[in-house]
């Protein structure tokens, strides 16, 4: 089933920015909050401790099982937020290039950013995400 979101791209705004600029979803769409996306293990144990990278890919696949409990997919994705706990651009970067990369061509909106500390025990990264479907 093809998604509901369509991103906006903008010829006025810099293109070196590895997302689209917004996104919209029809009237009718299902908006799906998930929580946070944290890189914890079945028993809640962080995972990948102090790997960047390792923590950001746990998130990725919390986030897609949690997007198909709730009856979507990462292309019904219209907008996240990676919050990455370091002050360290590397990091971040380093968290982005994995969900930039797990996004793949459906670079919805995002924001990347830097915060003191996250909820759980040596967590470096968390993803927030909004998601649209029709049903």
């Amino acid at each position: 089933m093809p998604s509901a979101v369509e991103l906006i791209r903008s010829a006025t705004l810099s293109d070196v920015a590895e997302y689209a600029y917004a996104a919209t979803a029809p009237q009718d769409a299902r908006l799906i909050f998930l929580a946070g996306a944290c890189p914890l293990d079945a028993g809640g144990g962080t995972v990948a401790v102090g790997d960047y990278a390792g923590q950001a890919a746990a998130c990725v696949a919390t986030m897609n099982r949690a997007l198909a409990d709730a009856g979507a997919s990462i292309t019904d994705v219209i907008s996240t937020r990676v919050l990455v706990a370091s002050a360290d651009q590397a990091d971040l970067v380093a968290a982005w290039e994995v969900v930039r990369d797990a996004f793949g061509n459906h670079d919805v909106p995002s924001t990347l950013m830097g915060v003191t500390v996250l909820g759980y025990d040596d967590q470096l990264v968390e993803i927030e995400a909004i998601a649209a479907v029709v049903d």
